[in-house]
């Protein structure tokens, strides 16, 4: 893998920056770095305006550093033979995916959470745009750093993405112009900032997807002079695709081929203008029978038209729309991939992100990312389909396209990390035990999945990825299932060209259940590349923490001058087994005398941010210099050293800046130690250097605690739920009138038998002080045995704005939870409900994004609940500026209004100013 190497700060500007990180608690949003502030001091992933794009620098962007790729593009990838005979040598992919579910709130470098989209099948695709990008958050979105490593690991250039949408979705003429100002002197200075984003951050290009409504001719002309200024301007490799949208004459209107209309986006004469064109998908159509509109026909006239341009075909990506029905949708193969010819054009694949959108566990989401991409026998080596199989039905990547590998260098080293975990294992012991996700510690994964082949009796095992052993980092090879005596099962691996040297050697790490059992290494060469030749190493010997894990090599100085095709796994077994199951810690081809230097410790490690919570949950923003001689570096290890002297991985990164994410503090610890620890490219640690930071005062608790209803009948019982800070340790409730009166549980059932209006009392309590809230908060009334209702259901409603008529203000009342008010723009976003005359009010419920469908990210943040008797005089009856919840309750004490008003300050857990609520109730008495 290669490493770009860092660029270190000048003493005046850490000077600055520390200015800047030191000055504020927490991160505040701001129009050029939009980090938002959901997690503290969380790094955030990039995004823009083209008007913000402008003021934006490295210098003035806090998390600009975080965001930054650290491995070079790998450039000897190769086809190499294929396994399917069906596959065409020449056609290109290209995958358009939302990496995240969101624009904003995109962490720079991982996550806590396990079930990621941690896309991996990188043999089959050629260039990946991360696609981004609303009118809500910003238009501009470059790749993320981890992302960018993921991809430059496998040799596919990753692009950021220019999108300008369309009107219905929020979309302003006024965006296309800010793109297209031009200075006096005919530069371009949006341009310019697009060459330094990606050249700063380490990507490849840009897609730029243009289709705002109303553009006109002049616009259009501007837009290819735009084009052309990047072409001309771009470093060396850096490349930009263009979205078959606009027309030489301003508006829209998707061609689905290269035409007249469009050529001028692509190809001027001898300049070119952008260096591949995605086609949007229409050219997959025709009107058989009233012959209204045909796009098939210029599609496959586009190769010609192309050949007239000077360019190839293969520059044209057709366009298939896989964003709502994945691989259950119908696609017109025969016109893209002709029977018996080459291919038409190159395949482009818009939100192949479907098979983890779609799927509720990663274990669905990794069945189905097998079927997108080798089809629905689960063999890339054999896609045929039933006869009468409709010719339109979905039949994998894999049929149509050969895959691709990065294993030609003399070494190669794998553990089957598939960048996530609910644990992490550094040399077979656990050093994390909660779960991560961090796609640029994904190492190079099988090129097939799954080619296994039987010698003997019974089913061949099944190979799949493990999460619950790992030898290195959070995941495995498995091979499980039923072996019969004298039987094998051969895995087909990687594809490879590894040329074989003197002292080439192969090994193996791993572990199983069976003595009778034997594992060896399969290698086929270039000279026969379906022939296997199979070795076993003539020692193993214990390794792992545990002594657990078996660890052999066999060297390969026999076969020197030969190269290495084909990477697989045999499995065998001396007596019948039931349930045989091998886990592979590590597979790797590396050189005898060639050994990895043991990397000095880090310099300069210093901790520049740290933000508390609550005062027992701190983050801390680490920086170090790597070490002088750091050409093996190939990772950074970051623990956090707990009071007892244990170390617990926190997570691990190329960069010289790790984000350690909240942790929680230990036994009233009055500092914690961070250890970074350098390791080189054959996984062995260097030396460790450390730092440490303070925590603040341990803090006296504080008090606070909700009803699940605050308006009874008599007679009825009320659930009270604590919500102190973590710290309380004792809790003492007063409940006047209540049956109990009062109470030392945490989270108490209270009976009210009597009518009228009861205070409730709560006192937290830990070693270092307490805290008492009081509230006026539960009437009992007989009013209330007519039951409490939603008031807000279809009453009349008003807002600040809305985007459609589909999303206006009464989709919020209407009980509907698959509706929703939706207002973009700069808030804050108001909604006033008339409950048409003067009701007690008790309680609000509100649904926000995730209840109906959409991501957590878009969950509202803060906002405000007042009422008023006559829609001019407000008083606040809730007040949130944290909230995370899908759908949040918030009972109050009875109250009398008409009129309630909805205001949100901060629509989204992120950078997204657009309010989206599914569902408003007021509750009370009917």
């Amino acid at each position: 893998m290669k490493r770009i190497k860092p660029d270190y700060l000048t003493k005046a500007q850490w000077k600055r920056r520390m200015t800047v990180w030191m000055s504020t608690a927490l991160l505040a949003t701001s129009l050029t770095g939009f980090a938002g502030e959901a997690e503290a001091a969380q790094p955030h992933s990039s995004y823009w305006y083209p008007n913000t794009l402008l003021e934006w620098s490295p210098s003035k962007d806090q998390d600009a550093r975080f965001n930054r790729g650290t491995v070079k593009l790998e450039d000897q990838r190769i086809q190499g033979s294929k396994v399917n005979s069906n596959a065409k040598e020449e056609v290109k992919v290209l995958s358009i995916a939302s990496m995240y579910p969101s624009t904003s709130g995109a962490p720079s470098q991982g996550s806590e959470k396990f079930h990621t989209y941690t896309f991996s099948n990188w043999q089959y695709i050629d260039k990946l745009v991360m696609w981004g990008g609303s009118a809500g958050e910003g238009l501009i979105v470059p790749p993320s750093s981890d992302v960018i490593d993921a991809a430059h690991k496998n040799g596919v250039p990753v692009f950021g993405t220019v999108f300008l949408p369309q009107t219905e979705h929020g979309g302003k003429i006024q965006w296309l112009h800010d793109l297209l100002k031009q200075r006096e002197d005919g530069s371009f200075p949006v341009a310019d900032k697009l060459i330094e984003v990606a050249t700063y951050y380490g990507f490849d290009g840009w897609f730029i997807n243009q289709e705002t409504q109303g553009g006109t001719p002049e616009d259009a002309a501007k837009m290819a002079e735009f084009l052309t200024y990047l072409q001309q301007k771009k470093a060396p490799g850096m490349e930009v695709i263009w979205y078959d949208s606009m027309i030489q004459e301003g508006p829209v209107k998707w061609q689905g081929a290269l035409t007249d209309k469009n050529e001028m986006f692509f190809q001027a004469g001898n300049q070119r203008v952008s260096d591949n064109m995605f086609i949007d998908f229409r050219w997959q159509f025709k009107d058989e029978k009233n012959g209204k509109y045909d796009y098939i026909t210029p599609f496959l006239n586009s190769p010609a038209k192309a050949a007239e341009l000077g360019r190839s075909p293969y520059d044209l990506y057709a366009g298939i729309d896989v964003e709502a029905k994945g691989y259950e949708g119908k696609f017109n193969w025969p016109v893209l991939f002709p029977d018996g010819k080459k291919a038409t054009t190159s395949l482009g694949i818009y939100r192949p992100d479907w098979a983890f959108n779609s799927s509720e566990t990663h274990e669905e989401y990794m069945k189905k990312e097998q079927i997108f991409w080798v089809g629905p026998g689960m063999n890339p080596a054999n896609t045929s389909q039933p006869e009468g199989t409709d010719p339109l039905a979905w039949r994998g990547i894999a049929n149509d396209v050969v895959a691709k590998t990065v294993l030609t260098d003399s070494e190669f080293v794998t553990h089957f990390n598939t960048g996530n975990g609910h644990m992490f294992a550094v040399d077979g012991k656990v050093m994390r035990s909660r779960d991560w996700s961090n796609r640029s510690l994904q190492d190079i994964l099988p090129t097939w999945r799954w080619i296994t082949e039987t010698n003997g009796k019974g089913e061949a095992l099944k190979p799949g990825f493990d999460f619950g052993k790992s030898y290195y980092g959070g995941s495995s090879l498995q091979v499980a299932g039923a072996v019969s005596k004298g039987s094998s099962t051969h895995v087909k691996l990687y594809k490879a060209n590894i040329p074989v040297e003197a002292t080439t050697e192969v090994s193996l790490v791993y572990v199983d259940n069976a003595k009778d059992a034997k594992v060896k290494i399969g290698l086929a060469f270039s000279d026969a590349p379906d022939r296997y030749e199979f070795f076993e190493p003539g020692k193993w010997i214990s390794t792992g923490a545990d002594q657990n894990w078996k660890q052999g090599s066999v060297k390969l100085n026999k076969y020197k001058g030969r190269t290495i095709a084909g990477i697989s796994l045999q499995f065998e077994s001396a007596a019948d087994l039931a349930d045989y199951r091998a886990n592979i810690g590590r597979l790797a081809v590396t050189q005898v005398n060639d050994k990895a230097k043991k990397p000095h410790e880090v310099t300069d490690l210093r901790v520049i941010e740290n933000d508390f919570r609550d005062g027992i949950y701190g983050d801390a923003r680490l920086s170090w210099k790597a070490p002088k001689q750091d050409e093996d570096v190939l990772y950074y290890q970051v623990y956090r050293v707990h009071p007892d002297g244990k170390y617990e991985l926190m997570g691990m990164t190329g960069n010289t800046v790790y984000y350690v994410p909240e942790m929680k503090r230990l036994l009233k610890e009055n500092a914690t130690k961070m250890v970074v620890i350098p390791v080189n490219r054959h996984y062995q640690q260097g030396k460790a250097a450390s730092v440490s930071f303070d925590w603040p005062e341990y803090p006296k608790p504080i008090a606070a605690f909700k009803a699940d209803k605050t308006l009874i009948a008599p007679g009825e019982t009320v659930q009270f739920t604590d919500l102190s800070s973590e710290v309380t340790e004792s809790w003492s409730w007063s409940f006047p009138g209540g049956q109990p009166a009062s109470s030392t549980e945490q989270n108490p059932k209270v009976k009210y038998p009597e009518e009228g209006t009861y205070e409730v009392t709560l006192t937290a309590k830990n070693s270092v002080g307490e805290d008492r809230v009081q509230k006026k908060l539960i009437t009992v009334t007989r009013e209330a045995e007519n039951g409490v209702g939603n008031l807000a259901l279809g009453k009349k409603t008003s807002a600040s704005s809305f985007v459609n008529e589909k999303e206006a203000p009464q989709f919020a009342v209407d009980g509907n939870s698959a509706t929703k008010w939706c207002a973009v723009g700069d808030g804050p976003h108001t909604l006033t409900v008339d409950l048409g005359a003067e009701h007690k009010v008790s309680e609000f419920v509100i649904k926000h994004a995730e209840a109906g469908g959409e991501p957590a990210a878009f969950n509202t943040r803060a906002f405000s609940i007042q009422v008023s008797s006559d829609g001019k005089e407000w008083k606040d009856a809730v007040s949130v500026k944290d909230n995370t919840k899908a759908i949040s309750s918030h009972a109050i004490e009875l109250t009398s209004a008409r009129y309630v008003r909805l205001q949100i300050e901060k629509a989204t857990q992120g950078g997204d100013t657009a309010a989206r609520i599914y569902d408003f109730e007021v509750l009370g008495l009917k």
